[in-house]
């Protein structure tokens, strides 16, 4: 409106009063018009003052001007300006004011010199943005003040890539409070905000408490007193397989550590010397001390000399003996992947890692109950399980060689329903290695043992490689044409066509012979190290859903785990953490594990491949990796207190859909070391709860937004226990 004011004065006076072209510009009128709000102050009208000098102007004193045209229109002007005054007076009431300041134009005889109407408003500060932005004026009267909106947050980016895509070593990581595990209470209430789309979700969880000492050494699937009472036999071993909680009620609880407990020795050291209050008991030393598995050193420690049962001058002196009976086993080349069935304490895996092999160590928690939990203490890859009635949680053809020295296992037992589980997992051409009494005892039922034993490995098609001493080899054939070429009749049989030898969860173990893929998938992997980063032939059976090449897609998993993994190394120091033992729960192709390897980071990784998605199994054990099969919403086959580092890459997003979250999170705070940590990658609306569950266990989490995908938010929760 103002504007038009000032137009409507303007053209008024040009149209009135021409002035000469040669001139106008110093007889123009200017007219300057501020105005401005306070909004503290309430400013009733005043009036304002116009004032208008036009040198150009003749006297009027005559009355053949009155009656001239010239005369009319001036009167109109004048009527017209009139009215707009008051129009304009009426509508500055409220906190608007007009102020309006004229200069008199300078002629050839009149020196210039400004002219102005002081206005009630002087020295008054007015806010022409106020003004401008206030779509419509309010009476003086009812003028409140306004507050101003703070500031927004500092955007601040977390991660090893930036909005730019590039990396960045700007981090901030959870550090570990050695006192937070003996403070921990119960009743305490986390809450925590989240505001999304201008919608606000509340989390509210009970901070854990913890369990009972008796339970310190907990596995709630192999724990579970009140099912096994509930078992019809245990003759076959029932007793050492899973028997797991019902549906909500599992652990609810956070496992203690024992009092006196010390962040682990580092490998290498940690594979001959164990803090003794880390794992306090004693049997071992007792049952077995005499055969060089264990000892007591100090007060402090435990101490491993390297020996065995069959190999009490060492594990090193061991091995040589198997590589001169059989020249084609060599080790770290053509046997990468090893499991050592019944292995005490875990040396024989111990002292193959030096030789570029990898050894799954795995035994019942029998009387022995403590033998995988020293392992995993050492640094060595281990497991609870036994060979029962179900099969193990390992693909088909996994292992180049598979050992058992003095294992205590009845392979014959059931038409040697036991050895077919042991050929199942052996690779096409691997080879058994068997130390054990009837070998090389000749009384009378340990012969009769060894008779039925070589009757069997016949019927099996194993070739019998060389028996020396106390061991005997067998080699497993390359194809099925052996199987197919025995006589009619001959037990066991082979496995139905449409048998899947990796279907292994909750699956009973069958008496017959798996077969072998027509193809050749799986007996020709290509010797280590090239075998980690070749894509085998049984890339192209998994069920996947694929519209790439597979090929391309393991190539391009590697090189996403690998630079991630080497951002972690270089910006996260992983070098510096003295990282051991490593659980991948969702491995997908193991590509994190490869990574890790060529990063060359002293530590062994367990790929675990979930039964909510692909088994990609094969895959990881033909790359020379290990890994089992596992459902998370279940415990795991572990002790409390082993893995230094969990990793968890969309686990969360997927298994949300079939079991609690919390739920997860608490068996990963059962198995993780004081001071461990947990890495998840995972989407954003998962985030939230997690942190919140992650505070409810005496966790430090720190979250990093990678911005790596628009389909999925990636982030980092760095977490110290």
């Amino acid at each position: 409106m103002l504007s038009r004011l000032h137009h409507t004065l303007f053209s008024f006076h040009s149209q009135f009063f021409p002035i000469p072209q040669k001139s106008r510009k110093c007889h123009c009128a200017r007219f300057f018009i501020r105005f401005k709000t306070t909004p503290q102050i309430s400013v009733k009208p005043s009036p304002v003052t116009v004032v208008f000098d036009f040198s150009t102007m003749k006297l009027l004193g005559n009355v053949d001007f009155l009656k001239s045209q010239t005369a009319i229109k001036f009167a109109a002007f004048v009527f017209i300006s009139i009215a707009f005054f008051y129009l304009g007076k009426h509508w500055s009431d409220g906190s608007r004011q007009l102020i309006f300041f004229s200069r008199q134009s300078p002629s050839d005889t009149t020196p210039s010199s400004p002219s102005i109407v002081i206005s009630p408003n002087l020295n008054k500060d007015f806010n022409i943005s106020a003004l401008i932005n206030t779509p419509e004026s309010k009476p003086a009267g009812s003028v409140r003040e306004k507050s101003v909106p703070p500031p927004p947050p500092e955007i601040k980016t977390y991660g090893i890539v930036d909005e730019n895509g590039t990396m960045s070593d700007d981090f901030e990581i959870g550090e570990f409070d050695p006192d937070l595990v003996e403070n921990w209470g119960n009743g305490t209430e986390i809450e925590a905000d989240t505001e999304k789309e201008d919608v606000r979700f509340t989390f509210r969880v009970k901070k854990f408490g913890l369990c009972g000492e008796n339970m310190r050494e907990f596995i709630p699937c192999l724990d579970n007193v009140k099912a096994m009472k509930r078992l019809k036999s245990t003759e076959r071993g029932e007793r050492f397989e899973r028997h797991c909680p019902e549906t909500g009620k599992g652990l609810n609880c956070l496992v203690p550590s024992p009092k006196g407990y010390r962040p682990p020795i580092p490998w290498p050291r940690s594979r001959d010397e164990v803090w003794f209050n880390n794992v306090p008991h004693t049997r071992l030393v007792d049952d077995k001390g005499g055969q060089n598995w264990i000892s007591k050193k100090g007060k402090d420690k435990f101490k491993f000399p390297g020996g065995g049962t069959q190999f009490i001058r060492g594990a090193d002196q061991y091995l040589d003996q198997i590589s001169k009976m059989v020249t084609e086993i060599t080790f770290g080349h053509h046997i990468r992947v090893v499991l050592d069935v019944g292995c005490g304490v875990a040396s024989f895996g111990a002292y193959l890692l030096p030789r570029n092999v990898i050894t799954m160590s795995i035994a019942p928690k029998d009387v022995h109950e403590n033998q995988i939990q020293f392992a995993l203490e050492r640094g060595v890859p281990a497991m609870v399980a036994a060979f029962a009635t179900r099969r193990l949680l390992y693909p088909s053809q996994a292992f180049d060689l598979i050992h058992c020295s003095r294992c205590r296992i009845n392979w014959t037992r059931d038409d040697g329903i036991l050895l077919l589980e042991v050929n199942r997992m052996l690779r096409a051409g691997g080879y058994f290695a068997w130390a054990a009494q009837p070998v090389y005892k000749h009384e009378e039922a340990l012969e009769e043992q060894w008779e039925v034993m070589l009757n069997l490995t016949t019927r099996l098609c194993w070739n019998l490689v060389k028996k020396e001493r106390y061991i005997a080899i067998w080699q497993k054939p390359f194809n099925n044409s052996c199987y197919l070429s025995r006589e009619a009749g001959t037990n066991p049989p082979l496995c139905d066509p449409d048998d899947d030898p990796d279907n292994v969860w909750y699956v009973d173990l069958k008496a017959c012979i798996s077969r072998l893929p027509e193809n050749g998938y799986g007996a020709n992997v290509a010797p280590w190290p090239a075998r980690l980063q070749t894509p085998p032939d049984r890339l192209q059976s998994i069920r996947i859903d694929s519209y790439i090449a597979r090929k391309e897609l393991f190539k391009a998993e590697s090189k996403y785990w690998n630079e991630i993994v080497a951002s972690y190394v270089r910006v996260l120091h992983w070098k510096k953490f003295k990282l051991r033992n490593i659980l991948d729960m969702r491995a997908g192709f193991g590509g994190f594990a490869a990574a890790l390897i060529d990063n060359q980071l002293d530590a062994w990784v367990l790929n675990v491949v979930p039964v909510s998605g692909s088994n990609t199994l094969p895959v990881i054990y033909d790359r020379g990796l290990i890994g089992v099969m596992h459902d998370w919403c279940e415990p795991f086959d572990t002790y409390p207190r082993t893995y230094d580092l969990l990793h968890a890459a969309g686990l969360f997003s997927i298994e949300r859909k079939r079991c609690s979250m919390s739920m997860i999170m608490l068996e990963m705070d059962r198995i993780l070391r004081p001071g461990g940590r947990v890495y998840i990658r995972d989407s954003l609306d998962v985030m939230d709860e997690l942190q919140d569950i992650a505070k409810a266990m005496g966790w430090h989490p720190s979250l990093r937004d990678t911005s790596e995908d628009r389909l999925m938010y990636l982030l980092h929760t760095v977490i110290s226990k």
